[in-house]
């Protein structure tokens, strides 16, 4: 069958090998078809979409195009890596902003039939009614032993989280959910155990950028992170993180620092205990309310210093 007679001009083509299903929400006209071969479909469309290929079970093969700009709205099939997925949030004083981003996650995780799925909301010592907006939201909640850091937050929910993969994102949804489709193509493409989001790689896929001297700074923080550390990735700072719950258990039971600098921390451990890891461009808005100081920031450009001396201390064995 020739691709190229179907889904011109449609943001969303899907493709099932070996099996048929419904794609999309009721009411998207996304184009599905059937075909015999896996080659024939690689080829079609070639330079206006990006391949997706999400695995395979027993009776069917999914692959997702989507043109720049367009985010995957429907799935068919389930991945050999998806069969089960914990969403971790820190929060500190979120209770306005957590039933609408919980509802957004809960939305997208229906899309996929998980043999299991948890939302975790990790609170760092909050004195409004996150844990409450948490709970009546349907969420698993974790509390901390008061206002301990990001670092410790993170590193609290990745650790008791139950799902074979677990994804740590921010509680102001700033990388969008659906963004996490593209973590799992880098993770399954390049067969990682670690797939994590990045503003750096593609610009122009931030929608609402940070003051002018915040995302400076950022940059800043960057090259003299990559200097300290050797480590290649262009934004370590996103909040937006897959891992594979072996690999979560190893790096993050290691993990030393609570502060903003954890990321950089857990990367480092990622690569120096032999994991994969990909770093891939994701849609982002910078979201007002944050709740990140900027002296703290300024004192994140110690962290780097402080994982490479811990490594060379051997602190991390």
């Amino acid at each position: 069958m020739n691709l190229g007679d179907a889904g011109q001009g449609a943001d969303v083509l899907a493709v099932v090998f070996k099996g048929r299903g419904d794609v999309g929400p009721a009411g998207f006209p996304v184009p599905l078809h059937e075909f015999d071969g896996l080659g024939e479909s690689l080829v079609a469309f070639g330079e206006a979409f990006e391949p997706f290929v999400y695995g395979h079970r027993s009776d069917a093969l999914l692959l997702l195009w989507y043109s720049e700009g367009a985010a995957p709205i429907g799935y068919h099939g389930t991945s050999i890596l998806r069969r089960s997925i914990s969403i971790v949030i820190p929060a500190f004083n979120e209770e306005k902003r957590l039933p609408a981003t919980l509802r957004q996650v809960r939305e997208h995780l229906a899309l996929l039939p998980w043999e299991f799925a948890e939302i975790v909301v990790v609170d760092d010592g909050s004195r409004d009614g996150t844990a409450e907006a948490a709970r009546a939201a349907g969420a698993r909640v974790l509390q901390n032993p008061g206002n301990r850091g990001k670092g410790y937050a993170v590193r609290h929910g990745m650790l008791e989280a139950k799902g074979e993969w677990a994804l740590f994102t921010d509680a102001d949804l700033s990388a969008p959910i659906e963004e996490l489709e593209k973590l799992w193509a880098a993770a399954e493409r390049g067969q990682a155990q670690v797939a994590i989001g990045s503003r750096a790689l593609d610009r122009s896929l931030i929608g609402v950028h940070q003051p002018f001297f915040r995302e400076a700074m950022g940059r800043c923080f960057n090259i003299a992170m990559r200097l300290m550390t050797g480590l290649p990735f262009r934004d370590t700072q996103c909040g937006f993180k897959l891992f594979e719950a072996r690999a979560a258990a190893e790096i993050f039971g290691r993990l030393r620092l609570d502060g903003f600098g954890f990321d950089v921390e857990a990367l480092f451990l990622a690569r120096r205990l032999g994991y994969r890891v990909v770093e891939t461009p994701v849609r982002w808005n910078n979201a007002p309310g944050t709740t990140v100081s900027l002296g703290r920031g300024v004192m994140a450009f110690l962290d780097p210093l402080k994982v490479r001396w811990n490594g060379m201390r051997g602190k991390y064995r």
